[in-house]
């Protein structure tokens, strides 16, 4: 997650609870998704199989709840609070969740992952394939500094990435046969730093008690950046397909990745090794343009998804706009969702309760998601070209998001 929305909405999400809904009923059987062939879609797309229907990802982040307490602090415990909030979820109109999961909280020494922790996970798949959402795994987080294990931080560029694979082969052996899965999301916002950093300072861009970004290696060696990143993808993608060859993989990318210096992920270079791109996308008010045009660079012949996006630097209104925008160069949207409702958020007790009531509203509003028939969009992106050819973000009954002046 970009650590700049913490500041902004960690007071919110502090509130106190509602009352919560009952369980989603069960959904028919879900397909399996995989990347649609270049041929079918000017930048890929998804197909569901065995029907060949295009799939849309329109979900949320469901990284916290309201009380900042991440998903491992209490799916043990309360586990009826994770089936009412994936029922609310698609209540709301997704049909996909991104789930945060933590390095620190699946794996007990390097080679040993937690037994407990995978069963859980098992278990939350299970929940998935009732209710009807697609999981985007994300892993390998450490955003509490104090849930990092200290031998962790303290191995050697090899040796922690030996780690992290190992943590990929337990997470995609439990995976493997979900149809649950939409993907596998290498890490958070990784970096390759232009210089050399200090002995265990993996860790980067805390704020609100969390650290949302990390660096794959402390120096560059001579190595060039881009190089780094691929073998580290390349590290980490076979260990998840020593068990499962069929679930898409990505890594979640910062909006700067094609900058100079940038994350040192360029998508141009780390592209081919990925089945689709993941980009951060916050945009700002006014610089819708601009913003359209960073996006554009992250088209380079594999299907784009917008992993987290927001009205944090924009009005919800600006944010449909640009959703609107994005379409010739996007295949999916993942907002925010932390276990309220927006009838949970009326009144509201803070600007941010009042941002995050506003965006859910629009948000269900939308619904952008759902199994979408092929068409051809009806028009460009704002000036910056003829359309490419790609599905319009529109579910059978039409894509109405609301108005100006939500």
């Amino acid at each position: 997650m970009n650590y700049v929305l913490t500041l902004i909405l960690v007071p919110l999400l502090f509130g106190a609870g509602c009352a919560r809904t009952p369980q989603h009923p069960s959904n028919a059987p879900l397909e399996w998704i995989e990347a649609a062939p270049a041929n079918e879609a000017a930048q890929g797309g998804f197909i569901l199989r065995p029907s060949g229907r295009t799939f849309v990802p329109w979900g949320f982040n469901y990284d916290r709840d309201y009380r900042s307490r991440l998903l491992e602090d209490y799916w043990q415990t309360e586990w009826p609070i994770i089936v009412e909030d994936f029922a609310e979820m698609k209540r709301l109109g997704a049909n996909a969740a991104r789930i945060h999961l933590q390095f620190g909280k699946f794996m007990l020494a390097p080679d040993r992952p937690d037994p407990a922790a995978l069963a859980r996970l098992a278990k939350l798949l299970e929940l998935a394939e009732q209710t009807g959402l697609y999981l985007d795994l994300t892993g390998l987080a450490c955003y509490r500094r104090a849930d990092s294990p200290e031998w962790y931080q303290a191995l050697p560029e090899r040796e922690r990435w030996a780690a992290q694979a190992a943590f990929w082969e337990a997470v995609a052996q439990t995976g493997a046969r979900s149809p649950a899965v939409f993907c596998y999301d290498l890490m958070n916002e990784p970096m390759v730093p232009a210089a050399s950093r200090r002995a265990g300072d993996w860790l980067t861009g805390e704020l609100g008690g969390f650290v949302y970004c990390q660096f794959i290696t402390l120096s560059p060696a001579g190595r060039p950046r881009e190089q780094i990143a691929t073998e580290w993808i390349r590290c980490l993608t076979s260990a998840i397909r020593k068990h499962d060859r069929r679930h898409l993989i990505t890594v979640g990318l910062l909006p700067n990745s094609n900058e100079t210096p940038g994350s040192g992920f360029s998508c141009r270079e780390i592209g081919p090794e990925l089945d689709f791109i993941s980009v951060h996308f916050y945009p700002k008010s006014g610089q819708l343009a601009h913003d359209l045009q960073v996006l554009r660079g992250f088209a380079v012949g594999r299907p784009v998804v917008i992993e987290e996006m927001f009205p944090l630097a924009c009005s919800t209104a600006e944010l449909e706009e640009f959703v609107r925008r994005s379409q010739p160069y996007a295949d999916g949207w993942f907002g925010f969702y932390w276990g309220q409702l927006p009838e949970e958020l009326d009144p509201a007790k803070s600007l941010g309760e009042a941002i995050t009531r506003e965006f859910l509203q629009w948000f269900r509003t939308a619904r952008g998601g759902g199994v979408l028939p092929k068409r051809p969009p009806s028009g460009g992106a704002g000036g910056l070209g003829k359309s490419i050819g790609k599905t319009a973000l529109v579910p059978e009954e039409g894509f109405e998001p609301p108005t100006k002046g939500l």
